[in-house]
């Protein structure tokens, strides 16, 4: 923030260079910044603007210049609607520090009478300020609370307590009038620029580490399916083993020892005494075949990690080359790092108006009815910008299948394999993209039964093609047309899809 020396000097090249100044137009780009455009003043034609700068952000107070003033905010704050009606085409008459203080004050008469914009520079306390022809508090910038407690709009001002600092250094010396000005906010531009630069490597840096870690931990998980493969064989020779000894085994046991055919040992095999030897035997091979099939697809899926995780490397490479602010804003435009920058370093939202309650958390209602969170379904993006909704269980299915979803959203399913519904949202247009059919495809598939299948017919229909008798049970719906989509499933495809889960 500026010092009182120059304060002093910015308020005394403002006063001198500008008074007479028309007050052109008024914008507030954000909560703690006022950029009033003015035309002539002093010994300046009309047509030579000034678009001065009052800033109360702390840390970053100032009183500045830039050539032109900066875009409008998408809504303009209540202080800067405030400003725009009742000092717009106004004359900027005076410029003065008030009580010998950080406190800059901008005489403006209008057809209304006098206001005074009083920018006052407290640290983390600094405000902008509207004062009336009777020195009384109109409004705030910043809410009172975190400045001024003790101002309440409609009562007379009142000087802060404390004594005014000390002159302080001067940074600025070697320029003068509006020149000074304009460095002052070159100055404050820099530092701005330079803070955006560092929050934003921070954020990129953030979103790999996050996505590395996600990475390596599908990567573990993997390689425990694989391990389990290991098992396979042991457990095809148990069963075997125990098919030439079935009739030996008795209900309620606990084991039967057979004799291997190669070694002639006696290999002890475990039983479940709830099941029949028949049973015994049927889940050994079936547990043997599952673990065969989940190390067959940990081994395709691993590839595609590895080479995730080398693609999360280059991109941290090029982030320790960035060497500026622009190479940072187009690495993070990037397709991959924007996905990756909203799932796991999403920017802080802008605050509202001072006062304004904190935004609600998305919920989810039937009528007037809120859903709890396990009937909510998941929702995904595919890389057309459609939505992709995952039901989480049987009620959640059916909830999803006939309440949530519309006429011409499709469902997808796998004939005869269990799974969760998927229904990709079709904002009421006709045939969707064909990315965002095969990545919905994807999740049909990762959400079923056959979530190991490196090939799958997925059935297709139009939700109004959808129905559930009543009396079924939970999770069952009758599908009466569509299509079949023979689907070669992608591990890149199913990564990207997955990775593009919206968080409500």
């Amino acid at each position: 923030m500026l010092s009182l020396a120059e304060l002093r000097r910015a308020v005394e090249a403002l006063g001198a260079g500008r008074a007479g100044a028309r007050i052109e137009r008024v914008v507030q780009p954000d909560a703690a910044t006022v950029v009033l455009e003015l035309a002539g003043g002093g010994e300046h034609p009309a047509r030579d603007r000034l678009a001065l700068v009052l800033s109360c952000a702390p840390g970053a107070a100032r009183l500045g210049a830039r050539p032109r003033p900066p875009r409008a905010a998408a809504t303009t704050p209540p202080f800067g609607q405030y400003l725009r009606a009742h000092l717009e085409g106004g004359r900027l008459r005076a410029a003065a520090l008030r009580a010998e203080d950080r406190q800059a004050a901008l005489a403006v008469e209008t057809r209304e009478g006098r206001f005074e914009l009083l920018l006052s520079i407290l640290g983390p306390r600094s405000n902008l300020y509207l004062l009336d022809a009777d020195d009384r508090l109109v409004m705030a910038a910043r809410p009172l609370a975190e400045t001024r407690a003790e101002l309440a709009p409609g009562e007379p001002w009142r000087e802060p307590a404390g004594r005014p600092p000390g002159e302080g250094d001067d940074r600025f010396a070697g320029a003068e009038g509006d020149a000074l000005l304009a460095a002052v906010e070159r100055h404050y531009a820099a530092l701005a620029e330079e803070r955006d630069e560092d929050r934003l490597r921070r954020r990129i840096a953030r979103a790999l580490g996050k996505a590395r870690s996600a990475v390596a931990k599908k990567i573990g998980r993997l390689e425990a399916d694989a391990a389990a493969g290991d098992d396979a064989p042991g457990l095809e020779r148990q069963g075997e083993l125990l098919k030439a000894s079935l009739s030996r085994v008795r209900p309620g046991d606990r084991a039967v020892t057979a004799r291997d055919f190669a070694s002639g040992e006696p290999v002890e095999i475990p039983l479940d005494p709830t099941k029949s030897a028949a049973a015994n035997l049927e889940s050994l091979f079936k547990r043997a075949r599952k673990a065969t099939r989940r190390a067959a697809q940990a081994a395709v899926e691993r590839g595609g990690l590895r080479a995730r995780e080398e693609e999360l490397a280059a991109l941290e490479s090029e982030l320790e080359a960035a060497s500026d602010a622009a190479a940072l804003e187009a690495l993070a435009a990037r397709p991959e790092l924007e996905r990756l920058l909203a799932r796991y370093a999403p920017e802080a939202a802008a605050p509202g108006p001072a006062g304004a309650p904190a935004p609600k958390k998305k919920t989810w209602k039937l009528g007037k009815r809120e859903l709890p969170t396990r009937l909510v379904p998941k929702r995904y993006r595919t890389s057309d910008s459609l939505e992709v909704w995952v039901g989480k269980s049987d009620e959640g299915n059916d909830l999803l299948t006939t309440r949530l979803a519309r006429g011409n959203d499709l469902f997808f399913h796998l004939e005869g394999s269990p799974g969760s519904h998927v229904v990709l949202r079709t904002q009421g247009a006709g045939e969707p993209p064909q990315a965002s059919l095969l990545e919905a495809a994807e999740l049909a598939v990762h959400f079923s039964k056959q979530r190991s299948a490196t090939r799958a017919s997925v059935h297709v229909a139009a939700i109004k093609d959808v129905s559930k008798p009543p009396g079924t049970k939970p999770g069952l719906v009758y599908v009466h047309r569509g299509r079949t989509v023979g689907l070669r499933r992608s591990p890149e495809r199913l990564r990207r899809i997955l990775e593009a889960r919206l968080d409500d």
